[in-house]
């Protein structure tokens, strides 16, 4: 059994994001998403404290799954934790593009491999920041995030629209 861990902001976590620590946890074993924070750069939406504690929320205490919060590089992140991998989610071929950089450097630095992991073709066009517009301007999110995020999110902008479309 392997330990990897799972790197982001995830300002705000969302449902590709709980597919791929799904398929982490089922090709791993023990998954670490780490909640990355640089303290030099504003917070976001959530902070990072909200952040893990949705996660934890939204993972519903799975004990396979660890949720931690860390400053610095995620290679760091995933030497300190003793992850035998990092794991990342694709979405789009830009996503690869910008990955693969990534887990070049990593690999150069610390000699930890990095493992894609695609998430479900139905969850592709979901990302965090599209999540926080489409909450901030009223519409529906609940088929884009877990219910502890959907009511974070509406107790953060305000309940649905009445039509719950985007106005």
């Amino acid at each position: 059994m392997a330990t990897v861990l799972i790197p982001g902001s995830f300002d705000p976590v969302h449902l590709g994001h709980l597919d791929v620590v799904d398929q982490a946890a089922e090709l791993f074993g023990r998954v670490i998403v780490a909640v990355m924070h640089n303290p030099s750069k504003p917070s976001g939406l959530f902070t990072p404290d909200e952040r893990v504690e949705l996660l934890r929320s939204s993972l519903d205490g799975r004990s396979d799954i660890v949720v931690e919060l860390h400053e610095g590089l995620a290679v760091q992140a995933a030497a300190r934790a003793g992850a035998d991998f990092i794991v990342k989610g694709l979405r789009t071929p830009s996503d690869f593009e910008i990955e693969q950089q990534m887990a070049h450097n990593n690999y150069q630095v610390t000699g930890i491999r990095t493992v894609y992991v695609p998430c479900a073709p139905e969850l592709g066009h979901i990302s965090s920041r599209f999540v926080r517009e489409i909450a901030a301007h009223g519409g529906r999110i609940d088929h884009l995030v877990a219910a502890p995020v959907a009511a974070a999110l509406a107790d953060r902008f305000g309940p649905v629209s009445s039509s719950g479309e985007v106005t």
